[in-house]
């Protein structure tokens, strides 16, 4: 007989199940209710394919299922859909009695998929099936896992950016250093030294000195930076411009002259005849009566040869500490160079240095001595003209013929 038909019997005719028999399943189901079964907790795996098994082959004996079918109905708790019920019993089973929790369970196992046939034959719809959805959300919470991990190992790499930035800055900071170093001691647009400075040192030259910021101040050279040199003519025409004191004087106001453009304010001069005749310093600590002095210690005066004065004002520029600093030479001679061509030679090839070479001219306006100076048509020179008293001259009107020329 199926179970359909007993299921008919059972409702058909009222039947009393021995009680020896029906506490068996009640007594399990007593224990159930004590149990916390966990809400968010998925029904075993095993539940699942227990809805699509087929009913078993061998067809129970009658009692054995009449006892279950009344147990399903009169009890309401194993009649309800909730199947994992019975798993979440057989966990605890043990704790009272191994042995029936086990018989009870593999009943339950048996009639859970007869009696959700039931009642969807009854009902119409389709057994639920919620518990296959489970292992889906664990297979796609890992992934979500795996997606972040990338982003984790990904941090480092700013910090790893920021020292080449840090490196950068500290060498930025180190380069500024040293230029605020290498910088001169008074400001851009400002004089080498100052008015009091210089007059602390050379109070004689504080005429001078203001007359000469005039002068730079016109032809826009204040605070400009320049080597300041000094060539004197030792020929034998030359000595009623020593013993005169034109010499000395002369020597003075370019002293004052760099003070403005170098910060040592020293001036390298050399005096020339027929040869080098000899070279020495003037300074702000030593300057009075110097010319004088160095001229008396040269001996003989001979001629007048200027490619050799040129050729030492070069080699003194090349052994400065800045051999591309520009420089100003103070060209003195009171005659024409005994060989012109010597005399060009040596400025064309002194043009590849950034000298200017003034000449000043000591002696009378119109002779003719001066004509080659004047006719010098190179970039790198310039001509002033003293007069035949030099020392007649303010200081003013020579700094104005001393800076026409020139553009550092």
């Amino acid at each position: 007989m199926g179970i359909l038909d007993r299921l008919r019997n059972v409702f058909g005719r009222g039947r009393t199940v021995p009680a020896a028999r029906a506490e068996e399943p009640v007594a399990a189901s007593a224990a159930e209710p004590t149990i916390p079964a966990p809400a968010a907790e998925p029904a075993p795996a095993a539940s699942a394919p227990a809805v699509s098994v087929p009913a078993p082959a061998e067809e129970p004996s009658p009692s054995t299922v009449d006892e279950l079918v009344s147990a399903a109905f009169d009890n309401p708790t194993l009649g309800s859909a909730s199947v994992p019920a019975p798993a979440t019993s057989a966990e605890t089973a043990p704790a009272a009695d191994p042995e029936p929790a086990a018989e009870v369970e593999d009943d339950s196992n048996r009639f859970a998929p007869d009696s959700e046939d039931i009642a969807g034959e009854a009902q119409g719809d389709e057994p639920a099936v919620a518990p296959a959805e489970t292992p889906a959300a664990a297979e796609t919470e890992p992934l979500l896992v795996t997606d972040t991990q990338p982003a984790r190992e990904e941090q480092p790499e700013p910090a790893e950016a920021a020292e080449p930035a840090a490196t950068a800055t500290a060498a930025t900071a180190a380069t500024t250093a040293t230029t605020a170093e290498e910088e001169p001691p008074t400001p851009a647009g400002k004089p080498a030294f100052t008015p009091a400075r210089l007059k602390a040192k050379a109070p004689t030259l504080a005429a001078a000195y203001k007359a000469a910021g005039a002068a730079l101040k016109k032809h826009e050279l204040t605070g400009v930076r320049a080597d300041v040199y000094l060539v004197l003519d030792r020929s034998g025409s030359m000595r009623p411009y020593f013993k005169d004191g034109s010499a000395q004087n002369l020597a003075e106001q370019v002293l004052a002259l760099s003070a403005h453009t170098d910060e040592t304010a020293t001036v390298d001069v050399v005096f020339f005849s027929t040869e080098l005749d000899g070279t020495g310093t003037i300074t702000l600590d030593e300057y009075e009566s110097r010319i004088d002095e160095l001229h008396a210690g040269l001996g003989r005066m001979g001629r007048t040869n200027y490619d050799r004065a040129i050729a030492e004002i070069v080699a003194l520029h090349e052994k400065a500490d800045d051999p591309d600093r520009p420089a100003l030479v103070i060209f003195q001679t009171d005659g024409a160079p005994e060989s012109k061509t010597a005399a060009t030679d040596a400025l064309k090839a002194a043009a590849e240095h950034k000298i200017f070479w003034q000449f000043v001219a000591f002696g009378d306006t119109d002779s003719k001595a001066f004509d080659y100076l004047r006719k010098l048509d190179l970039p790198n020179t310039g001509f002033f003209h003293a007069g035949p008293v030099p020392n007649e001259l303010t200081d003013t009107e020579l700094y104005k013929g001393l800076l026409a020329d020139w553009r550092p």
